[in-house]
């Protein structure tokens, strides 16, 4: 796959946050307690073993691929997903099955701190550039909306509100966005809260898919 990192590389949305930590002014108890949350979550996770890993991302992209089916391709409509980062489910495989089954695949790219994520088009041949943090993106292209963000997951709850790495980059997206969109949360059953305290500018997502099938929050 042109392009491909060794596992471990961030999406540059995933880790702002840490140039940014003061995010969002969240109450003070709040943000204590996503962040205990948060450590706690990605502790877990990046101590899976890379064979259960593997098995547990295979069962996701299942489901997504199971999503993909029920989804109008007319217009080749865009979706977007991320480079896996601390033991996130590797997405990759199933962006090119998008791919070949007529969507057309973005990344995201970081254009300031504390504005939405753009998107560009992105394929195998796509030539790439570094960008936040020595992060591959695609170099060169216009900007574009996809119809379907998968977002990945550090934590959610049965609304469907995420716990992501504390940047707020993918709140600020979806809010921006202007065409209909569908928002998927992508991550393991396990990280599961009974809440994630939402604040007025979470937006939720539409379905979250895990190892353990998908649902519609509500």
């Amino acid at each position: 796959m042109n392009g491909d990192v060794t596992p471990g590389y961030a999406s540059p949305a995933c880790a702002l946050h840490e140039t940014d930590p003061a995010y969002s002014g969240l109450p003070p108890d709040v943000a204590a307690w996503r962040r205990g949350a948060r450590e706690r979550l990605l502790a877990w996770r990046t101590a899976l073993p890379i064979a259960e890993r593997a098995g547990m991302t295979e069962r996701i992209v299942a489901g997504l691929e199971a999503l993909a089916a029920t989804l109008n391709t007319a217009g080749a409509p865009i979706v977007s997903a991320y480079w896996p980062f601390r033991g996130e489910p590797d997405l990759r495989p199933w962006l090119l099955a998008m791919i070949a089954r007529g969507f057309r695949a973005a990344l995201p790219i970081v254009v300031a701190k504390g504005a939405p994520l753009a998107f560009r088009l992105w394929t195998p041949e796509t030539p790439l550039t570094r960008g936040v943090w020595d992060i591959p993106i695609p170099a060169e292209g216009e900007y574009v909306e996809p119809a379907v963000v998968v977002a990945p997951l550090v934590g959610f709850d049965a609304a469907g509100y995420r716990l992501g790495y504390g940047g707020g980059f993918y709140d600020r997206t979806l809010a921006a966005l202007t065409g209909p969109r569908l928002a998927i949360g992508v991550g393991y059953a396990a990280c599961e809260l009974a809440t994630i305290h939402p604040q007025p500018h979470d937006v939720p997502m539409a379905l979250i898919v895990t190892e353990g099938g998908m649902r519609s929050p509500g």
